[in-house]
This record gives C-alpha cells, structure tokens and sequence, in this order.
C-alpha cells in the first residue's frame, strides 16, 4: 500500500488554484471534468513530488469542485495538509506579504500553520533542523484558529 492523494472539497476552484499553484507553488498534474456528474476533479503535486505524482499518481492533492453550489463548513474537522519546506521564515514572509494570514507563527523555526480559501488546514514544517528563533515570528500571536 502507498499513499495517493489527499481530497478537499472547493468553493471556488480559481481561488483555490491561485492559493496552491501561484502562492504555494503546486504543480497542476492532471484536470478530469464530468458533465453527468457535474464535478471538475484537479490534481495537484509539490514541486519536489512532481516526477512521482507523473508516475505513479502519488503523492498529490485532489480538488474536487462541484459546479452546483454547496456550502462546506468545518474544513478543519479532517485535519490537515503537511509539506516540509526550505525556509519557513522566508516562505511565511512571502505568503504574509501576498495577504496570507499566518494563523500559527514559526516561533520555533519549526513549524507554522495556514489556511486555504476554504479553510482547510496546512501545515508547514522547516526540513532538517529547525531555524534559530527570530523575530517577528518569535513575539507573533496566533491568529484565528489553524
């Protein structure tokens, strides 16, 4: 067995896209759309996953936009998304300045939370060792829920 994807319900698949793809820097690997069931299916890889997802289909996230509107609420109630990252101080800088509210700071150099457009949980982790501690992140609050 081997882990495939992870599936989210979206409001607004553009929204959506933007956050993952031109915030998060996501690959777009595959798009599958049914008419009879009125659904529009993205999957989408983390750079560094991108030759796998092409391969063998794993690991990636699947957005399932439904064309009837729907309106989902408590996204957090199925946990969340994960991905190791480069630099959480620099990555949380940009995001923050493209309008990302960063829910849970990287005070420890080690981790941080956001939230996508439909409120679903990701959380971001500082591959290797964690970053020295430092400010602003050190003295930052939390901000909503994450």
């Amino acid at each position: 067995m081997h882990y495939l994807h992870t599936m989210i319900r979206v409001a607004n698949l553009d929204q959506t896209l933007h956050f993952f793809c031109e915030l998060l820097g996501m690959i777009e690997i595959d798009r599958k759309s049914s008419d009879k069931g009125r659904f529009t299916l993205v999957f989408l890889a983390a750079p560094e996953d991108e030759t796998r997802a092409r391969e063998s289909r794993a690991p990636m996230i699947e957005l399932t936009y439904n064309w009837d509107p729907e309106e989902y609420s408590g996204g957090r109630n199925f946990g969340h998304l994960a991905y190791g990252v480069d630099d959480i101080y620099a990555l949380c800088e940009t995001l923050q300045s493209k309008g990302v509210t960063i829910n849970r700071p990287p005070r420890d150099g080690r981790m941080a939370f956001i939230r996508t457009p439909d409120s679903i949980s990701i959380e971001l982790l500082q591959k290797g060792e964690p970053l020295a501690p430092k400010e602003p992140w050190m003295s930052m609050e939390n901000t909503g829920t994450w």
